[in-house]
């Protein structure tokens, strides 16, 4: 991170401007002390989740979801608050991969795909992401397929261990030296399909269009590194197309939870990039798939 503020200058400001905003709302807040001893660890989970989720192209929900799950939030608490943070984390990751793109990949032919993916998946997303919040039919879908917003930790464990499977199945291919350039047409119609359906997901769990639409580019053969990045920019469009409904509709947003891990996803999602330049790209895959893995199989009511 502080290599990061040194090659950037003008982003000390921001930081700073940052700091300075969080610092006065946690004095504003009523029994401050109370409220960090409360709520002060929840930083270290919003660093681990956006750290995460910006260095393997999956949601912070991954990580965010589970905990939520373990302290008892309600359902529509464990989704909305982690929409929430991820509003932070996934942003600060996404600026931070556009800057990498602009100054070190604008002109490589190997990431020349990442704006045409982002204008045939970030729009469908969204669609994807409406038709789950305000459309009846999407309640009586997430009925019939897991019986509701109540069982959230069935759907959820459900998906983390397909997604485990797909990352598994994904990690041989990262062995590429040459990478596809160019989408094809099958792409100009899958990209959208599964943005749409990937941001019906993501509404219902949190967690969902970065990580398909990760593995799916990967699975194609274009540039990991690349996959990675058009998932985690994809993914922040896409969580805070969702933040409206939960501000103002389902009110069911826990801010003091926010107020810490947002902050901690902050600092994640700008030093997750240098976790993926860092290390083995294989070896991140094989652990997060691990990670996934696990918290599917403790998520269902059989273990």
């Amino acid at each position: 991170m502080t290599s990061f503020i040194k090659r950037n200058p003008g982003k000390k400001l921001l930081l700073g401007t940052l700091l300075c905003a969080w610092i006065i709302l946690l004095l504003a807040q009523p029994s401050t002390l109370e409220l960090i001893k409360d709520y002060g660890l929840f930083g270290g989970l919003g660093v681990v989740g956006a750290i995460f989720a910006n260095a393997t192209g999956a949601g912070g929900g991954v990580v965010f979801v589970p905990f939520f799950n373990y302290l008892l939030f309600s359902p529509q608490s464990v989704v909305a608050t982690s929409f929430a943070i991820q509003c932070c984390g996934m942003t600060a990751g996404a600026l931070t991969w556009a800057t990498y793109f602009r100054q070190q990949h604008r002109h490589d032919d190997y990431w020349k795909a990442l704006p045409s993916a982002l204008m045939l998946s970030v729009p469908a997303s969204i669609c994807g992401i409406g038709f789950a919040q305000y459309s009846s039919q999407s309640t009586r879908l997430l009925e019939q397929f897991w019986g509701g917003a109540n069982n959230l930790h069935i759907a959820f464990g459900s998906f983390s261990i397909l997604l485990a499977i797909a990352i598994f199945a994904s990690i041989p291919l990262m062995k590429r030296t040459h990478f596809e350039k160019d989408l094809s047409t099958k792409d100009l119609v899958l990209l959208p399909f599964i943005g749409f359906v990937g941001g019906i997901i993501t509404a219902w769990l949190s967690v969902g269009v970065g990580e398909l639409v990760a593995v799916y580019l990967i699975i194609r053969g274009f540039n990991v590194t690349m996959s990675i990045a058009i998932a985690v920019i994809l993914s922040a469009f896409t969580v805070w197309s969702s933040l409206p409904y939960h501000v103002f509709i389902s009110d069911a947003i826990v801010w003091h939870v926010v107020l810490f891990a947002g902050a901690g996803a902050i600092v994640g999602g700008m030093i997750a990039k240098y976790v993926v330049l860092a290390f083995s790209v294989q070896r991140l895959k094989l652990f997060f798939g691990m990670w996934v893995l696990i918290l599917g199989m403790t998520s269902l009511p059989i273990f």
